[in-house]
């Protein structure tokens, strides 16, 4: 089996320094802690970009209200389509006005088009921090009616965006300064169940998404000792404008209530739900999660779909 050699890349502060004394409570060592804690300012001070963040329904945008209201210092909102983006810059500037929003449209794709905004990143605010790799597409033809250019295309935009943003963010996170003493950052990327297990998505899809979790397991593993981390959210069905045409027929034939049945949640899920388990793997929390796909899809992938008395 071939292996890859790594190359040194600079070392996290928790192989840099010891661990700080948590000092003591009546003679009794304090909890030891590597966030601390951050309250309500969960990503405080971070540089975040986000592609796939066009949708008004759509997990983009719900991580980049979670990213404003927990104390980011500066979101880029990116998008091959850019028809909401202004309105969404314009709500969350708003909301939060000390978080610099900053909108751009490119396909997440592009390798020239990925390295321009983590570039605009670095020469502004002088880092980053975390990249969410949220662009994505998805088909409903069955493999034998999808021709090999769908196909490609389909892993251009769900795998090789995330490839990329690994690529170039990785390079981005290492780097150093006043504000910033060690390599660190947070490199996320939007999976699925479909990914997980078959039969929760079409096969081209599924493909796309079984790919983006290996992506960032070995990118983690590549990434060896700089502190910085690749996992995948693994959603399963949540409203957005992906499964909206999913959401639009229940709902006109009156079996709305049938969505999720599956999971032993009875229900689907909301993009917030999703954001916030992003948040998570965003902010220093997360601190020890590495290299995971992390199903947030109700339990659905946690079994599999028996309905009671119906066996036979």
């Amino acid at each position: 089996m071939p292996s890859v050699k790594v190359v040194q890349q600079g070392q996290s502060k928790e192989l840099s320094e010891p661990l700080p004394d948590p000092g003591t409570f009546e003679g009794m060592p304090r909890v030891r802690e590597i966030a601390g804690n951050l309250g309500d300012q969960r990503v405080k001070d971070k540089v975040i970009i986000v592609t796939g963040a066009n949708s008004i329904i759509g997990i983009g945008r719900a991580s980049a209200h979670q990213f404003a209201r927990n104390g980011a210092r500066a979101i880029y909102l990116c998008d091959f389509d850019s028809s909401n983006l202004s309105a969404h810059a314009h709500e969350l500037t708003t909301l939060y006005p000390t978080v610099a929003i900053h909108t751009r449209a490119f396909d997440a794709s592009s390798e020239p088009a990925v390295q321009a905004v983590i570039n605009e990143a670095l020469s502004t605010y002088n880092r980053l921090d975390v990249f969410f790799a949220n662009a994505g597409i998805s088909s409903y033809a069955p493999f034998w009616d999808t021709d090999a250019a769908d196909f490609m295309n389909l892993l251009k935009v769900n795998t090789l965006s995330v490839f990329l943003a690994a690529k170039h963010a990785s390079r981005a996170m290492l780097k150093t300064g006043p504000e910033k003493k060690f390599p660190q950052g947070s490199i996320i990327a939007t999976a699925s169940v479909a990914g997980l297990r078959s039969n929760a998505g079409p096969t081209d899809y599924s493909a796309s998404k079984a790919a983006v979790i290996s992506l960032m397991q070995t990118c983690a593993y590549q990434l060896v000792g700089t502190g910085v981390r690749c996992n995948a959210v693994c959603p399963g069905l949540i409203e957005t404008g992906m499964t909206k045409v999913i959401y639009d027929g229940a709902r006109a034939r009156g079996s709305e209530g049938k969505i999720g049945q599956l999971n032993p949640l009875r229900r689907g899920g909301q993009p917030d739900e999703i954001a916030r388990a992003v948040l998570f793997l965003a902010s220093d929390e997360s601190s020890y999660v590495n290299a995971q796909a992390w199903a947030v899809d109700g339990g659905l992938s946690g079994g599999l779909p028996y309905v009671p008395g119906k066996l036979a």
